[in-house]
């Protein structure tokens, strides 16, 4: 297999990241994300980085994976959570060790900010195999439901 390059994403790649929501809403959910509110979200992400910031996974100049990282305050811990979302990794390189290495990329920036206190996101109940990924790379799971309105 040739090398992996893991980076952070830029305005060229929000093509890529809207392909990628859309086939994992669809995946996941049978959800259609609506295209222009989705180029919308993305673009704002890449061009304001309080937001929090996309990686990609990128092989001979193509993306095959991706993540978002947003960010979330602790008061309890005086830190920042890394919320890891919108991981998206291409069939054909599924299960070669790229989600590994994005989230390796994420632990690595995360050191360098020095007020990260944790990861975390979430994953569809049904979801075992993504589960045991995350639990192969030491995440555990939490005693917290979610909810939304």
């Amino acid at each position: 297999m040739e090398k992996i390059y893991i980076r952070v994403a830029k305005h060229s790649d929000v093509k890529s990241l809207v392909k990628f929501n859309q086939l994992m809403a669809w995946e996941t959910e049978q959800k259609q994300l609506d295209e222009d509110i989705l180029t919308k979200g993305v673009s704002a992400l890449i061009v304001d980085d309080n937001k929090g910031f996309y990686l990609v996974a990128e092989q001979n100049d193509i993306v095959v994976g991706s993540l978002m990282v947003t960010t979330e305050w602790s008061d309890w811990r005086n830190g920042v959570f890394w919320w890891v979302q919108s991981v998206y990794i291409t069939p054909d390189f599924r299960r070669q060790g790229i989600y590994a290495q994005l989230y390796a990329q994420v632990k690595t920036l995360a050191e360098q900010q020095q007020n990260v206190c944790g990861f975390r996101l979430y994953v569809e109940k049904e979801n075992v195999i993504a589960q045991k990924t995350y639990e192969s790379l030491g995440m555990q799971p939490t005693h917290y439901l979610m909810y939304e309105e």
